[in-house]
């Protein structure tokens, strides 16, 4: 593993365990050129995919750009980072075991938003606003409402304002 100080070739392990439900093994490592000392994520792929975006273009799915997504989604939401990283983990297991190379954009959203739907209403919320490309107010009152009827079908709404 290469030394994201000096850019030497060669580190030592020092430590190991598994973090994430035993999904991913972080490793402290120590440079043999400087000294420097670093952590390193293992995790497993099960294959290289291709996301389809709505136009049409293809890119390489990136766990980061996916985390980012969430990540935004739960900004400042009390939920433990250990429960969004398994949220992450699991979407992309999801999409690893399709069994198609190319997975839509459209899909993605679609495990991302069933996901913060068992997590998090207002981070579920947050979420649709960008993924159903609310226009006006009037989609955010409309789909919060759905939200919690769902939660609790008993409870009556009440219209914003009063």
């Amino acid at each position: 593993m290469r030394c994201p100080f000096c850019a030497h070739e060669d580190s030592q392990v020092k430590d190991s365990r598994p973090s994430e439900d035993g999904a991913v093994i972080r490793r402290r490592r120590q440079c043999e050129g400087c000294g420097a000392r670093f952590t390193t994520f293992e995790r497993i792929q099960l294959r290289e995919l291709t996301v389809v975006k709505g136009d049409g273009r293809r890119e390489v799915f990136e766990r980061e750009k996916l985390g980012r997504s969430v990540y935004t989604a739960v900004r400042k939401r009390p939920i433990d980072g250990v429960r969004i990283e398994q949220l992450i983990s699991g979407i992309q297991r999801q999409l690893e075991t399709l069994g198609d190379a190319e997975v839509s954009s459209r899909q993605i959203g679609g495990f991302v938003m069933d996901g913060l739907k068992g997590l998090d209403s207002v981070a579920y919320i947050r979420f649709a606003s960008v993924y159903k490309e609310f226009a006006e107010p009037r989609d955010f009152e409309e789909f919060a409402g759905n939200v919690t009827e769902a939660a609790d079908p008993t409870h009556p709404r009440l219209p914003i304002g009063e």
